[in-house]
């Protein structure tokens, strides 16, 4: 026999493969002597040569990986078990082999290793929790059943060390059960959470109720000192910036990536937290806690870092590792609740807190999420304060996450006519317009000092236009529905930087603001180093009106005035924008131009440096008109030219009667009237070709 193992370890040996390892163990298990039975079916094939062949450090149950009974080796001739079966059997077997001082030791290292993966990992102790399902599925529910299974089978078989027994082989049997139909239940329940289990469409469309309202009454024209006009990442090159000029924070601590969006003061600004730059770093600072956090203006782009006062320091952040970790302090104190996304904000004196939500399943065991409540915890102290969403403070702006909502949302638009129609007919089946990277899209706008989230709405097939948009108060969640057609986020992003291409600007997300009473697009343009350079607004409706300017009053002038071209807005509206003006006086020069295909006439009066910019075929009776004559129009005040709206009808009126007038004089005084008629004939063609220019 030795021989033969010696001949074969040759053979494999002037083949090319290493196999000093398993000539060494072959030669082991030649000198070890059979115990307990035929190599067909005893003892042996159950303990000895399993543990040789199919475990691993002394043989890897995979073909290739030594000579287990997975590959069809010398013992039973073969197992037909797949090789991750045969290698979790074979762990269950080792375990039942265990004697009782050994489970115990055991079951005590098992119970101190959970607790210490819990403290780490800390998943809720609930069930509705997936994280807390496969933590107990690992941790207990599969060594319980690979032990019971393993003793079930020692019992049958029997060994050198145990007599079989059918009736404890049968009450293991029973036993390893348990952790099966522990986890057959988490199954029914997440089955129920699915939105295809009978009336479950019914339940996901209605966990957020949208109120339809009117865009024009409900969204409050915009207010500059309130617009954000850069995005996060502006927001975050900003904060980098300004942390770089305190040398003594740079070389401790860092910014977080965070920066949430809350409003301040009556501003919209994002704030971030510093957090430690190293575990050095934290070991050497951890005493004060971190001194500072970075807060960006969203409108005036002003940076700074907050310093907290002597003490205040921050010792609850996400960048701690240990017991003062805000994820894990919070969870620990309230083991029993399910946390969604947290948030930084601090009040309205500069407190910084975590604001953390706690979540709840509406729908089977794990469907239909919403919150319940909040938790406050105070960043300095450690205070937390729980409390209900209607006593939650008008400071605190994130209750519910944005993307939470948004996926509320689309339960909403998605089944509001049942899970049948959502896959097949989807008549009246809408859904959130994605982002440029095909996420979710989504901005934010400040609205009765709350952050509401906005996104458009499209339909199922996600074409290049919105049936709507929507408003989600991301305070109480009180949602509001805007039916307006007009162009997605990402076809208005390409028609603003197509403006400036030659510039190769890009545009961040827009946002959507109320522009005599006009759903408008805003949006900045950066440049390749994130610097906003321009700002650009797109009418909703018709989005081939775009105007940009290096400024956003100027990018207003310039939008309104495209507005009125166009006749978008009145001039009631214009008046109210303060903008609107009006001019008369005598034509000094007047010239034209095509630009962008369409004809203007740029206008100088005597007396006035403005120049006005008539557009046809808006004000085509500008046509007319010659050096010397009078005139007076209406017009949007812009920079450089002004565009006028309208030629005001007296002055169209007064060319009229000179015309006739002119006609007139012409005549003979002594016509008869057989020739006064061609006369009168003559000027009232005359006025009639000045009427029709």
């Amino acid at each position: 026999m030795a021989s033969g193992i010696d001949n074969l370890l040759d053979a494999l040996k002037q083949s090319g493969m290493d196999v000093d390892d398993i000539g060494a163990e072959g030669a082991g298990d030649a000198a070890e002597p059979e115990t307990g039975g035929s190599s067909s079916g005893g003892s042996r094939s159950r303990g000895s040569a399993r543990s040789r062949g199919d475990m691993p450090f002394g043989g890897f149950p995979f073909p290739g990986f030594g000579g287990g009974r997975g590959t069809g080796g010398s013992g039973d001739g073969g197992s037909d078990e797949p090789p991750t079966i045969e290698f979790a059997s074979s762990i269950g077997d080792r375990m039942a082999a265990w004697s009782r001082r050994t489970l115990i030791a055991a079951i005590i290292v098992a119970i101190i290793i959970i607790l210490a993966a819990y403290w780490w990992f800390h998943p809720p102790i609930s069930i509705n929790s997936i994280d807390t399902w496969m933590f107990v599925t690992i941790c207990i529910l599969l060594p319980c059943f690979l032990f019971f299974r393993g003793r079930a089978r020692r019992y049958k078989t029997g060994d050198s060390k145990v007599d079989p027994s059918q009736a404890k082989s049968k009450t293991f049997n029973i036993l390893s059960f348990i952790p099966v139909i522990i986890l057959a239940l988490g199954l029914i329940g997440w089955v129920a959470s699915l939105d295809l289990f009978p009336g479950n469409a019914k339940k996901y469309a209605n966990v957020l109720q949208t109120d339809t309202m009117t865009f024009a009454e409900d969204i409050q024209e915009v207010n500059y000192s309130q617009i954000p006009v850069i995005d996060r990442e502006s927001a975050i090159l900003l904060g980098n910036r300004e942390m770089g000029t305190i040398p003594d924070y740079v070389s401790q601590f860092e910014i977080d990536t965070l920066y949430s969006q809350i409003n301040y003061k009556g501003a919209p600004v994002r704030v971030s937290p510093l957090g430690y730059a190293d575990l050095f770093k934290w070991f050497t600072n951890r005493g004060e806690g971190i001194p500072a956090f970075a807060l960006v203006n969203m409108t005036t782009q002003d940076a700074e870092i907050v310093r907290l006062g002597e003490g205040n320091g921050m010792k609850y952040t996400a960048s701690e590792p240990l017991a003062r970790n805000i994820d894990r302090y919070v969870q620990l104190k309230y083991p029993f609740y399910i946390f969604d996304e947290k948030s930084f904000e601090i009040d309205e004196d500069g407190q910084p807190w975590w604001i953390c939500p706690v979540r709840k399943y509406t729908i089977g065991l794990f469907g239909g999420e919403t919150i319940d409540h909040v938790v406050l915890c105070n960043a300095s102290t450690g205070e937390c304060i729980e409390l209900s969403l209607e006593d939650v403070p008008q400071w605190v702006d994130r209750v519910y996450p944005a993307e939470l909502l948004l996926r509320q949302y689309n339960w909403s638009g998605r089944y509001q006519q049942g899970w049948f129609n959502s896959w097949l007919g989807q008549s009246g089946v809408v859904q959130t317009t994605p982002g440029t990277n095909g996420s979710l899209g989504y901005n934010y706008i400040a609205k009765d000092d709350d952050v509401w989230v906005y996104t458009g709405v499209t339909s199922a097939t996600a074409d290049n236009s919105i049936v709507g948009f929507v408003l989600v108060d991301q305070r109480t969640a009180e949602s509001h529905y805007y039916a307006v057609a007009g162009a997605t986020e990402a076809s208005a992003m390409e028609s603003a930087e197509g403006q400036v291409q030659h510039l190769r600007y890009t545009s961040t997300f827009p946002l959507l603001i109320n522009v005599s009473n006009q759903p408008t697009y805003f949006m900045a343009l950066k440049d390749g180093a994130g610097l906003v350079k321009k700002f650009a607004m797109i009418d909703i409706q018709r989005y081939q009106n775009v105007a940009v300017g290096d400024t956003v009053a100027e990018c207003q002038k310039n939008y309104e005035a495209l507005l009125a071209t166009n006749g978008a807005i009145s001039k009631a509206d214009l008046d109210s924008s303060g903008t609107f003006g009006e001019a008369n006086g005598t034509i000094r020069t007047i010239a034209q131009a095509v630009i962008d295909g369409n004809s203007h006439f740029y206008v100088t009066l005597e007396g006035d440096d403005a120049i006005y910019d008539f557009v046809l075929p808006g004000t085509i009776e500008i046509v007319g008109y010659a050096v010397g004559d009078e005139i007076a129009f209406s017009y949007v005040e812009n920079v450089p030219t002004c565009t006028v709206s309208e030629i005001l009808s007296n002055t169209v009126e007064a060319k009229v009667e000179e015309a006739v007038a002119s006609e007139a004089a012409a005549a003979p005084s002594s016509a008869s009237p057989s020739a006064a008629e061609p006369a009168a004939s003559g000027s009232s063609a005359s006025a009639s070709a000045a009427s029709g220019t």
